[in-house]
């Protein structure tokens, strides 16, 4: 006789418990994943609130650069403007001058002047302070209106050697952020035709003969760049110009380029260029910019012709 007190296995009664554990073994599951994907949703959420948000102040910021890099540009070419309004007119009656100044930077720290001392003694000057930017342009800009207003103590600005020696004493490198300048210094005396002049550093000028005869290179020896070393002696010395002669006073941007074969071109090619093809500023800063690559010169083209 068979035992009727256990269901049979495959009863409905324990396939209908079977069926509901499994319904809610997967309802759990899917409210975990539910949870989980909420989870998810928040955080996608909150990381696309936040990328908004990072590309908001992106913007901003790039913003606030663009109207910084307009503003600083804006500054510069006033700066530039400034240095530019400071050089001398260029002058038509005797001793006649034709000048070209080609930064190779925004500011640079070339500069140049002349003007008449007295009735009797015309001064001709043209520094070039060591690197490029605002602070050489300032310091260029300074040492130009204290020569032209003749403001140093202990200076006859007829003799050149004083200059130079109270503009050494005046601006020591330690008191102008550690940089210093290079100078040449000339005054032309027209009653005699006495040019007498000084250098700090700074390469030869260059004296043209008008009849012809050998060029002469005007440097003095042995004075170092203003404000280098302190408590220096410079000497002048001594030459004579006559009617027709030319004078070119120099940076050495003028002639430090590569030329034929890369090597360096000198201050005496190019007195050799000038003595033959003429010595307009403009035709020697074209020469020297043929030896040269594609972009700016790597120094500051600066050249001061005087005709006597």
């Amino acid at each position: 006789m068979k035992d009727s007190s256990n269901p049979l296995p495959d009863s409905p009664a324990s396939s209908e418990s079977g069926d509901a554990a499994e319904l809610a073994r997967v309802r759990l599951e899917l409210a975990q994943l539910q949870a989980e994907y909420d989870d998810l949703k928040l955080l996608y959420e909150a990381m696309i609130e936040h990328g908004e948000a990072v590309e908001d102040q992106l913007a901003e910021q790039n913003l606030l650069l663009e109207s910084t890099q307009a503003r600083l540009d804006a500054e510069l070419n006033d700066a530039g403007r400034y240095v530019f309004s400071i050089l001398p007119d260029k002058r038509a009656a005797r001793p006649a001058t034709d000048w070209l100044l080609v930064p190779s930077t925004e500011l640079g720290g070339d500069s140049f002047g002349y003007h008449w001392i007295d009735d009797d003694h015309f001064a001709i000057y043209l520094l070039d302070v060591c690197g490029h930017g605002v602070g050489a342009a300032l310091l260029s800009v300074t040492v130009i209106n204290v020569l032209r207003a003749s403001a140093l103590a202990n200076a006859d600005f007829r003799d050149p050697s004083t200059v130079l020696k109270a503009l050494n004493d005046t601006f020591p490198m330690e008191k102008q952020n550690n940089m210093f300048f290079t100078i040449w210094y000339g005054v032309y005396k027209a009653s005699t035709g006495e040019l007498r002049f000084a250098t700090g550093g700074h390469p030869p000028s260059i004296l043209l003969r008008g009849d012809g005869a050998a060029r002469e290179m005007l440097i003095t020896v042995g004075g170092v760049a203003i404000g280098a070393l302190p408590e220096m002696d410079y000497e002048s010395s001594l030459t004579r110009v006559m009617p027709g002669d030319r004078l070119l006073v120099i940076s050495d941007g003028t002639f430090e380029v590569n030329g034929p074969g890369d090597a360096m071109l000198s201050v005496e090619a190019l007195a050799d260029h000038a003595a033959e093809r003429g010595s307009r500023p403009q035709d020697i800063h074209e020469w020297v910019r043929s030896f040269n690559a594609e972009g700016p010169l790597p120094d500051d083209f600066s050249l001061l012709e005087i005709r006597f």
